[in-house]
């Protein structure tokens, strides 16, 4: 279903789906055998999926089916509660932090992006900016804005773990000071994991000052790995060379530990299955968690039509990649917060579960 969606034959079921921004757009959040999955259903892919979710029931369960044969049953997390209330300077929630998965709260700290601001810079897949200029989200969160959503998150919905990412601003930190910044007021409101994401600082000594703030675990995201790819997709960010984020990754795990720091890898951009392997091998050595996830082609990007990875491709990578962390030691649930803990967006935990059950 990550590969090719999901038609929903009522688009308002649970909560509202995601368009925009940063992190899992265009999907929607469905709970399948106790497990939420973030499935897109608003992508060209999607629009075609031999899957098909039924509307729900009284009891508020879908059936989903494929080709006309009825496979199970799903159900959609209800919206937040948090969701209706308004910051002390009158801004919605919603517009400073939203529900991924079933309890993982998220936030794009600063919703603009210095790669973001022209096309031959720009991540071809990213569409940060569409969130914020369809009036959903605000530029920059405060910290105050983030410690009093958290707070409420926690309180009346059970939030688990945190991730805050951000666009890339101007500055060596890469966007590390204001994470640091965001996870301080977080804490001192509520006892809440959070993981940060951004690019890697130019000094190693923000993952210090990261982790003194309240960060717990760190992501710093390669989405492609070979550079002809990084280069075509993500012209900007491709700059900063792999050889850098191996020397960042490095420095933080010795700060955070093993286990503690990931990068997500988007599978399905033009990597072969024995690049995003080999460099995984490399990653995990490191102590670092490859969050392997299927790309999902989000509308309004340059990549909108870009197809999505295959079943079959994204198998021949997670299941050798469960087994690399397994015999590491790194799993999943052993992660404090983020991406990787949630697991919502790759099958890559179920395998891991698979191999310890």
């Amino acid at each position: 279903m990550q590969s090719f969606g999901a038609r929903l034959v009522d688009p308002k079921a649970g909560h509202e789906s995601r368009r925009g921004g940063a992190g899992p757009s265009d999907h929607k959040a469905l709970t399948i055998d106790g497990m939420t999955v973030m499935v897109p259903v608003h992508t060209a892919p999607a629009f075609e999926s031999p899957y098909v979710v039924e509307k729900p029931d009284e009891a508020g369960k879908s059936r989903i089916s494929r080709d006309g044969k009825v496979l199970g049953e799903v159900s959609f997390p209800l919206r937040p509660r948090f969701y209706e209330r308004s910051t002390a300077d009158g801004i919605p929630f919603s517009q400073i932090a939203v529900l991924h998965g079933r309890d993982v709260l998220a936030t794009t700290v600063l919703q603009t992006c210095i790669r973001y601001q022209s096309r031959t810079k720009t991540c071809q897949f990213c569409a940060i900016g569409q969130s914020l200029a369809a009036g959903r989200t605000i530029a920059h969160k405060t910290p105050a804005q983030l410690a009093e959503v958290a707070k409420a998150a926690v309180e009346l919905d059970g939030v688990k773990h945190m991730v805050m990412t951000t666009g890339t601003p101007r500055g060596d930190d890469r966007g590390a000071a204001v994470l640091a910044e965001s996870a301080r007021a977080i804490k001192a409101a509520v006892d809440l994991p959070i993981q940060g994401q951004c690019e890697p600082p130019e000094d190693d000594v923000w993952f210090e000052r990261m982790k003194e703030g309240g960060i717990d675990t760190l992501g710093m995201h390669l989405e492609a790995v070979t550079p002809e790819i990084r280069a075509r997709i993500m012209p900007g960010k491709a700059q900063v060379p792999v050889e850098k984020y191996m020397r960042s990754f490095e420095a933080a795990v010795k700060v955070f530990g093993r286990g503690q720091v990931s990068t997500y890898i988007l599978a399905g951009l033009g990597d072969t299955r024995e690049a995003i392997l080999e460099i995984c091998e490399q990653l995990v050595a490191l102590g670092v968690y490859p969050f392997v996830v299927p790309f999902v082609p989000i509308s309004g990007t340059p990549l909108e039509s870009h197809p999505t990875p295959t079943p079959a491709f994204m198998h021949s990578i997670l299941e050798p990649l469960s087994r690399m962390l397994i015999d590491s030691g790194l799993k999943a649930v052993d992660i404090k917060a983020g991406c990787g803990k949630c697991g919502a967006c790759s099958a890559l935990s179920t395998y891991e579960r698979r191999l310890t059950a």
